[in-house]
């Protein structure tokens, strides 16, 4: 094959995968994961949670109409979102994630954990000002409840379920560093786990053992992008903390009665590419398992 030949070819490629990158990015789809736990009356009626991730300010549509249309349309129980709303970048306004999360309570009620992006925005003004606390104050005037280290009981028909968000340290979000993170620190941050349905929005799901050991029934996660290239039917390629082909990166895991779920994100920053691997808004369907 002649030289030209071969950068044609090559171009030709590289255009494809450009163009299926940009296509991904400026769609979504809805990812459904069914939920059984004992903890739930057998014959109550299926529960239906939506779980947002990392929208990172992204938009479908005008003020993420699609995006609304579609929750809407899936009638859920509970809203969960899991941080990464906005981009937490100095002179970056969080308004096209406000537009979007200020409607959520309109459709059910809407719980919020922070994600790397909103915690560093929170904990740093110095660097980006009083722009997160402003974010917040619209969001929980428009009835958002927000979920700092803290938790919230919903009564669900037959469901109790306790929903606790947790800080991670900062250094967890470190590129190129493996922090250690145990049940105690995770105590510390937000108490002991209780006995009944526990959800726990932790945003970087590398910590998976240590929820687990926690006590959580579910753990929702995200802030991996789905590994921002996906190797089809197994795994992402690589972190933000540039760790490559993580255990962990968009998909459900299941073991003993405890589940986590990971979201590969709605939406991008800094890297702005996404390959074998659309943007997703992920529906959970909760329902009882005969009691052991």
């Amino acid at each position: 094959m002649r030289l030209l030949d071969v950068i044609v070819a090559g171009a030709a490629v590289i255009g494809l995968i450009c163009a299926e990158s940009i296509r991904e990015q400026w769609n979504f789809k809805v990812t459904n994961y069914k939920i059984h736990t004992p903890k739930m009356r057998q014959d109550a009626e299926p529960k239906k949670i939506i779980f947002l991730s990392d929208l990172h300010n992204h938009e479908y549509g005008k003020k993420n109409i699609r995006l609304l249309r579609t929750i809407a349309k899936e009638q859920p129980d509970l809203i969960l979102v899991g941080g990464d709303m906005l981009v937490g970048k100095q002179h970056q306004l969080p308004k096209p994630a406000l537009d979007f999360v200020m409607q959520l309570p309109k459709i059910a009620p809407v719980y919020y954990a922070n994600g790397n992006h909103e915690q560093r925005m929170k904990e740093n003004t110095e660097k980006y000002g009083h722009v997160f606390s402003l974010y917040r104050k619209k969001l929980k005037d428009a009835g958002v409840h927000f979920l700092e280290n803290a938790s919230a009981v919903e009564e669900l028909d037959g469901l109790h379920v306790r929903m606790t968000g947790v800080e991670l340290p900062p250094e967890t979000y470190d590129k190129f560093r493996r922090c250690h993170l145990a049940k105690e620190d995770i105590e510390r941050q937000v108490g002991a786990a209780e006995n009944c349905y526990q959800i726990l929005l932790a945003h970087n799901p590398t910590y998976y053992d240590a929820y687990r050991e926690w006590g959580a029934d579910l753990i929702l996660s995200g802030h991996l992008h789905g590994g921002i290239v996906r190797i089809p039917r197994w795994r992402g390629v690589i972190t933000p903390q540039a760790f490559l082909f993580p255990k962990y990166s968009g998909e459900m895991t299941e073991e003993e009665g405890q589940a986590m779920v990971v979201s590969r994100g709605l939406g991008t920053h800094t890297i702005n590419f996404r390959l074998f691997n659309v943007p997703e808004l992920v529906v959970l369907e909760i329902s009882g398992t005969e009691q052991m």
